[in-house]
């Protein structure tokens, strides 16, 4: 037996042994160790259900004190496997008012034994049954016996079964019963073939079409225009000479940190009918004011500004990666720049411009505040699920078939990217050497480029003068007086006796967000960039469910993940509502698919020699994904914490309804303000968070540093030193 395998034992004892057995909520105290807290001293003192674990930990012991070994993965695999599933099985037939089945209560009666939800001991106790498990397949040859491997793909699996599958299948099966609960699949088919979901009225009337078909045309305009808006900025930050790269850079990443609402209320107020852009019109060209901006093209041009930096965030790695060897190597063929570039370069773009476009029209398909706040009468299914959800009819029945609705449009995108990349190979970073340099774009392609970036990025410029604008006025629209007042409401600091007072209405909110945030970042880009390394570089059956699973909660609208945690971590075993915990766990796995893509993205374009010259040098698994993997990762971690700290700071839809007074984020702070009418103190907060954010993606950026790959960079082709000859 490993070393790593008794230590994991071990501390499976200890949570067994030591560490108080039910209770998340607060930290355990010393008088909760060897207390009566722990799972062995509630199974001695009347907790029977809990004593049958002790088998399974005695059976994990087994192997360390055999002189055989020959099947000690059998052990393993025995007592991992007993042991959770003793786990799960107490945890789910017993809950706080007893028996939670009906079976149960007829024959062993009622109410039956209570306990509470999971604690310390529990969770720590049941991990090490799973890398007990994963050691044990390990043992047998998984995974070419790579222990590492093996635990990476257990660890993973078991969080998104807990954290994604667990919560959404709890909402979901609701779509297939009754308002009594009881199982009723005739009203799933009533409510999925309902005419204001499919219907087709508005090719030969004046009528709506149906919702689904509104989201999906809104999703596929969105993937196409983040993705060609994202590759035209990646293209000029990565193969031009363009002097404001940096400010261009920055324009492009502004709007992933924009608080929710603030986007949608900005576009209100420069062309709503009171907006500043309408009244010039009107008074100067006599145009006349209208609500076009209301419906499809102001949900558009929202998600448009929202989403395209992710596209950006993804594609500029995969442009980096290009080697320029091959582009070299077709034009030393005489192959002409614009042919090189359409036979070279863009197809080598392709898992990039995939998974930019799989993003972006996911993100459209899940996005809920730009349409509540711009959708006007062109409904989109997040927001149907909302209204269903905390609306008059509070049917969730039917909120659960429109999310179904979502997961197939979802599928349907996933199985189009895998469609389209075939099986292909896109490797261009290997082990050898490349000092080639990028080459210039050809001149249609700049200049494409160029007009397609520089006008959006200057239309992203004035979208944020007006929310810089719109802060420190009196009212906007009304009264521009300057005015410091919404600041001082949010953000007053007082000096009083006892020292710095912060009695600003938005303290609490704002450091509450930003512990979430960063807490929640480094967990998303880990587990995320983990699952890439497993699906790029591994095989084992069910890879292609398993990634299917990393986007299930991406594609699920917030507003649901939110009912769902609520409905799924309210009871035991696993009874987190209330703590920052599940706020945490909330946005990593709801972040965690751009991480995810990210690095599918990235580690497409290494060559797996770089991972089998390290394993044969006789590096294990960890050391090969610390030292040589994840360096050449560093545009994936980038992409992955800016956007898991950002959205941690800015999402609405899932934590609205997980927030306490204890843990009320910022996000949720401003929607108040919005409806109490306070736009100024809402768009005060907004520019301070803007600014925060602004400060992290500089720390995040320094921290991690730049991929290097050992090439002339295209200044050096730019500005050619002469070289003298030496007398």
């Amino acid at each position: 037996m490993s070393r790593a395998t008794l230590g994991w034992i071990i501390l499976g004892w200890i949570g067994y042994a030591l560490l108080p057995w039910y209770g998340l909520d607060a930290a355990p105290t010393f008088s909760d160790y060897l207390g009566g807290g722990s799972g062995l001293v509630r199974g001695l003192t009347g907790a029977w259900w809990l004593l049958p674990i002790l088998v399974p930990l005695l059976m994990s012991l087994w192997p360390s004190v055999r002189s055989s070994r020959s099947s000690d993965g059998d052990w393993l695999i025995a007592s991992g496997a007993l042991g959770l599933a003793l786990i799960i099985l107490q945890g789910f037939t017993i809950g706080l008012n007893g028996w939670t089945f009906d079976g149960l209560k007829a024959l062993f009666g009622e109410p039956g034994p209570r306990q509470g939800g999971m604690g310390y001991g529990a969770a720590l106790t049941a991990a090490a049954f799973l890398i007990v498990l994963c050691h044990g397949f390990a043992a047998r040859g998984w995974c070419r016996g790579d222990a590492f491997v093996t635990s990476s793909i257990g660890v993973v699996i078991a969080l998104i079964l807990v954290f994604v599958f667990f919560p959404v299948s709890t909402i979901l099966a609701s779509a297939f019963a009754d308002n009594n609960g009881n199982f009723a699949p005739g009203e799933f088919v009533v409510k999925f073939m309902d005419r204001s979901i499919w219907g087709l009225d508005c090719l030969t009337s004046d009528l709506r079409c149906g919702v689904a078909w509104n989201t999906l045309f809104l999703g596929l305009l969105v993937g196409v225009g983040t993705t060609a808006l994202g590759l035209a900025f990646a293209l000029i930050a990565t193969r031009t000479a363009f002097r404001y790269k940096k400010l261009l850079r920055v324009m492009s990443v502004l709007p992933i940190i924009t608080p929710p609402f603030v986007i949608g209320l900005a576009l209100i107020l420069m062309f709503g009918r009171s907006g500043a852009l309408s009244s010039v019109l009107w008074e100067w060209l006599g145009i006349p004011r209208s609500r076009w901006i209301y419906g499809l093209p102001g949900v558009f041009i929202a998600q448009l500004l929202a989403f395209t930096p992710i596209a950006f965030l993804v594609l500029i790695g995969v442009v980096q990666g290009i080697s320029p060897s091959l582009e070299e190597a077709s034009q030393t063929l005489r192959a002409k720049s614009w042919t090189t570039f359409l036979t070279i370069t863009l197809p080598l773009m392709r898992p990039g411009l995939a998974n930019a476009f799989l993003l972006g029209f996911v993100e459209s398909l899940a996005d809920f505040g730009n349409p509540l706040v711009l959708g006007g009468n062109y409904e989109v299914l997040s927001t149907k699920i909302f209204f269903a959800v905390v609306g008059a009819q509070q049917d969730q029945g039917r909120a659960a078939v429109l999310s179904i609705i979502l997961l197939a449009f979802t599928l349907g995108a996933f199985w189009l990217q895998h469609a389209w990349l075939g099986k292909k190979v896109y490797t261009t970073v290997t082990g050898k050497g490349d000092a080639g340099i990028p080459l210039p774009l050809p001149r249609r392609v700049a200049i494409a480029s160029y007009l397609t970036a520089i006008p959006w990025a200057l239309f992203t410029l004035a979208i944020y003068a007006i929310i810089m604008v719109g802060g420190f006025v009196r009212s906007m629209g009304r009264d521009y007086t300057p005015t410091l007042d919404h600041l001082l409401t949010a953000f007053r600091i007082e000096n009083t006796e006892r020292g710095l007072y912060f009695s600003g209405s938005a303290w609490d909110s704002f450091f509450a967000t930003v512990k979430v945030a960063a807490l929640s970042a480094p967990l998303t880009a880990a587990i995320g960039l983990l699952t890439a390394y497993l699906l790029t570089r591994q095989r084992f059956s069910g890879q292609r469910a398993f990634e299917f699973g990393t986007l299930l909660s991406f594609a699920i609208p917030g507003t649901v993940v939110g009912v769902s945690y609520i409905l799924a971590f309210n009871v035991p075993p696993i009874e987190i509502t209330g703590t920052g915990f599940i706020l945490v766990m909330c946005f990593v796995f709801r972040n965690m698919p751009v991480g995810v893509r990210s690095g599918i993205a990235t580690l497409s374009q290494i060559d797996k020699s770089l991972d089998e010259a390290s394993l044969t040098l006789g590096a294990r698994s960890a050391t090969t994904m610390r030292r040589v993997v994840l360096p050449l990762l560093r545009p994936a971690v980038v992409a992955s914490l800016v956007y898991s700290f950002v959205r941690a700071m800015t999402a609405v839809s899932a934590v609205i309804f997980l927030v306490t007074a204890e843990y009320n984020m910022a996000t949720t702070y401003i929607v108040g303000r919005v409806e109490a009418g306070e736009f100024g103190l809402a768009i005060a907060y907004s520019t301070v968070l803007i600014i925060v954010m602004l400060l992290a993606i500089v720390v995040i950026q320094l921290a991690v540093g730049e991929r290097r790959l050992g090439r002339r960079s295209a200044a050096a082709n730019a500005n050619p030193v002469a070289v003298q000859a030496v007398p």
